[in-house]
């Protein structure tokens, strides 16, 4: 979740599968040996190849108002090349594909299925599936006493209902012979929605099998706004505070706004009367929140060489904004060396946080609100994650697949289950290979 800029909606598993992913890299990259001290940044060009598959299932999707099938598959696959364009500079190019199945986002039109609809069944149509394509291209500059790097990014990704474009930057200078580092970065992301709206919302909608009591009348109407801005600002200070000690403290700034409802996510009213097309009920509206927010979290790391087996890892983080949430993350990862090539990872993290000013339960928001949402995801809740993983680590390289040598392999498994019921997997495995 880092910047916490990136998407909501029905797709969870957008936090809980790429941020693993992500976690997955950083960890193959974090054993590898430190070259800053080294006459270039990077020696030789290095690639890692990055698979995760991840699995949830709940019954309060916000698809259909807080209510139904939660159920998700998402398989992600994605290819980092580093290349040492001279002594001081490195070039990196981040590509890779996600693909999911959604029996959620398929009942944004529940009518393209079978003769009959629920909200706890998925429908057959085009909207249950989506795949998501993104390029993150990097440059990175050291100084000739490596006491500073610059960097540069942008990001690229799209899919059916939504486009993404950012770019940033971040400068890192480090003090007292190495041992003190502080990061300052800033990204901006420039996203457009496609919006798709509930299939009894959209214009010229007819169906002869409703039923409830009056006329079916919504007061949904489009949004004017498509785009949906988002600027971070980010401060991180690391200090190595003895041979055994090292810690890390960090700060983000972001601020969005634009269009920052999902557009198919139903709501349903209190004080409206329920209509229905077999067992589905149909919108009253699509969620509503503001144009704007404002977010703050803060935390930091501190990491204790206990022993030449083990490794104790741990991360708080504190989290603000203007929307009401407050949120509280817990982590501990104790890597534990198993022989020289092998070694354990066990982790658990927590999380819990409030709720949303705006987050109503089914049929709990009244149509005079200004703002209401049924997305449990805004809702009070909490969640446990665990996990173990594998890492086989070689700084020899010694194996060969073609003319590029095999460094690490990661193999890591997480079962995450939330207090309001949403349950996921995820599955993931990285590969650095290094050239010649």
């Amino acid at each position: 979740m880092k910047n916490c800029i990136k998407r909501t909606g029905v797709a969870k598993r957008t936090l809980f599968s790429s941020g693993l992913l992500f976690l997955c890299c950083m960890a193959i990259r974090s054993q590898q040996t430190d070259t800053s001290y080294q006459k270039r940044v990077l020696e030789t060009s290095e690639v890692d190849l990055l698979f995760s598959y991840y699995k949830q299932d709940g019954q309060n999707a916000a698809v259909t108002g807080g209510e139904g099938t939660e159920e998700l598959t998402d398989a992600t696959s994605s290819i980092v090349l580093r290349m040492p364009m001279n002594e001081s500079d490195i070039l990196t190019v981040d590509v890779g594909l996600s693909a999911y199945t959604s029996a959620s986002s398929s009942n944004v039109n529940p009518l393209d299925g079978g003769p009959s609809v629920s909200p706890f069944d998925a429908s057959s149509g085009e909207s249950r599936k989506d795949l998501l394509t993104y390029i993150n291209p990097s440059y990175q500059h050291s100084s000739d006493d490596r006491n500073s790097i610059w960097s540069a990014n942008a990001y690229f990704s799209t899919e059916y209902d939504y486009l993404s474009l950012g770019f940033g930057g971040s400068y890192t200078r480090l003090f007292n012979e190495k041992n003190t580092e502080l990061t300052l970065s800033g990204r901006v992301f420039l996203d457009k929605w496609n919006p798709q709206y509930p299939i009894e919302l959209r214009e010229g909608f007819f169906d002869d099998r409703i039923t409830g009591n009056g006329t079916y009348n919504p007061i949904f109407s489009e949004f004017e706004k498509e785009n949906r801005n988002s600027y971070s600002l980010s401060l991180s200070f690391s200090q190595i505070m003895g041979k055994k000690l090292q810690g890390a403290l960090f700060m983000d700034l972001v601020s969005q706004n634009g269009l920052l409802s999902t557009p198919f996510q139903r709501v349903y009213f209190a004080d409206f009367e329920d209509f229905y097309i077999d067992d589905f009920q149909l919108a009253d509206n699509v969620e509503q929140l503001p144009d704007s927010r404002f977010k703050i979290p803060f935390g930091g790391r501190l990491n204790y060489y206990l022993n030449d087996l083990v490794v104790l890892r741990t991360y708080y983080r504190f989290y603000w904004d203007d929307w009401g949430i407050t949120s509280h993350t817990a982590s501990l990862e104790a890597p534990f060396k198993v022989t020289d090539k092998f070694t354990l990872y066990p982790t658990y993290r927590y999380y819990t946080q409030t709720a949303a000013d705006y987050f109503y339960p089914k049929e709990e928001a009244l149509s005079t609100d200004s703002y209401y949402t049924s997305d449990y995801d805004l809702s009070d809740y909490n969640a446990h994650q665990y996990g173990m993983g594998v890492q086989y680590r070689d700084i020899f390289a010694s194996a060969k697949v073609f003319s590029f040598g095999l460094k690490t392999i990661d193999l890591r498994f997480s079962q995450y289950d939330r207090s309001n019921g949403l349950n996921a997997f995820i599955f993931t495995l990285g590969t650095t290979f290094v050239g010649n």
